[in-house]
């Protein structure tokens, strides 16, 4: 069963970017998140994993009346804010807990566990 793995963070817009652009400079330490993502692919579990970037940086496309608004911003005020995601492909609920309680996150982090629906008529446009 597949469960995606939800990264969310406090970080302010202005701290990530500097986090961020740190973490791309030539030789700069991957460390924990570098293993982490080696042993869930080794275990051969891990099916996708993304990084995003900062929720200040969303623009929305809201529907009403049937006619789409588009705003600059995410979808909703939260104190929280989407980081990333990994997608595991595992027995069961408790090995995707097990899987997000090996995650390096950091203090004020949270990740989120839920299961990710399959076999949804519009899924066989993925592979038609």
């Amino acid at each position: 069963m597949k469960y995606a793995l939800l990264i969310y963070t406090e970080t302010s817009g202005e701290e990530y970017h500097r986090i961020t652009t740190g973490l791309r400079q030539p030789g700069a330490a991957q460390g924990p998140w570098t293993d982490y993502t080696r042993a869930a692919r080794e275990a051969g579990v891990l099916t996708g994993a993304e990084q995003l970037a900062h929720s200040e940086t969303a623009t929305t496309v809201r529907y009403t009346d049937g006619a789409p608004l588009i705003t600059d911003g995410p979808y909703l005020e939260t104190k929280e804010h989407l980081l990333g995601f990994y997608l595991v492909d595992v027995d069961d609920l408790d090995a995707a807990l097990d899987w997000a309680r090996q995650m390096p996150v950091h203090p004020g982090q949270t990740v989120e566990v839920r299961a990710v629906l399959s076999g949804m008529p519009w899924q066989r446009a993925l592979t038609e």
